[in-house]
């Protein structure tokens, strides 16, 4: 008599490619809300608790199926979190500084083009928002932190966009000082100002 295993498929580095396959399909089409580590288990045909073992939580899958090389939640928590004051420049020094980066930009370009891709949206918006960026906003203690980094999203990936994909002539002629003294002031306004 030979025995069967059953359970979860092995590890292997091949398994974490497929599970990585099976959460960036499942997070293209049914958005950060409604994927599940189950679903992603059941798409990669291995058990929920090897998809735990290897990405923690949905949050931390969801990061891992961007394909960053940083994660932006580390980022931003070590150099932008503390009194709100002053936050916004804190934060465009830091992804100018991610985006300037030689080595990290070509991965964030293949990001920005698939979330302009169909299903990107729900990607950015359910997922990217709750994920990275709210959480931002609470620890800096913000009100509304919904509401307020979706307008401060607005203009990072304005800058964003038009330094690193459009290439705008003007806005890529910028140091990142010029930059910071343009847009600091609107991003400290959405973080603290009064609402519109």
């Amino acid at each position: 008599m030979t025995a069967t295993t059953r359970g979860r498929r092995r590890g292997n580095p091949d398994t974490r490619a497929v599970i990585l396959s099976a959460a960036r399909a499942r997070f293209a089409e049914s958005g950060f809300t409604g994927t599940t580590i189950r679903g992603v288990a059941g798409d990669a045909g291995v058990d929920p608790a090897l998809v735990h073992h290897y990405f923690g939580s949905k949050d931390d899958l969801f990061v891992a199926a961007l394909e960053l090389p940083v994660d932006p939640r580390a980022v931003l928590a070590e150099q932008v979190v503390g009194p709100v004051e002053g936050a916004g420049e804190r934060l465009l020094r830091a992804l100018i500084g991610v985006w300037d980066d030689a080595a990290t930009r070509p991965a964030l370009l293949a990001m920005v083009r698939r979330l302009i891709e169909p299903g990107g949206d729900a990607l950015f918006r359910g997922g990217f928002v709750p994920v990275v960026l709210v959480p931002l906003g609470q620890a800096l203690g913000i009100d509304a932190p919904e509401r307020r980094m979706q307008l401060v999203a607005s203009q990072v990936i304005g800058v964003i966009v038009l330094r690193y994909v459009v290439r705008a002539d003007a806005i890529v002629a910028m140091d990142v000082d010029a930059l910071v003294a343009a847009y600091a002031p609107v991003l400290d306004g959405f973080l603290a100002g009064p609402l519109p």
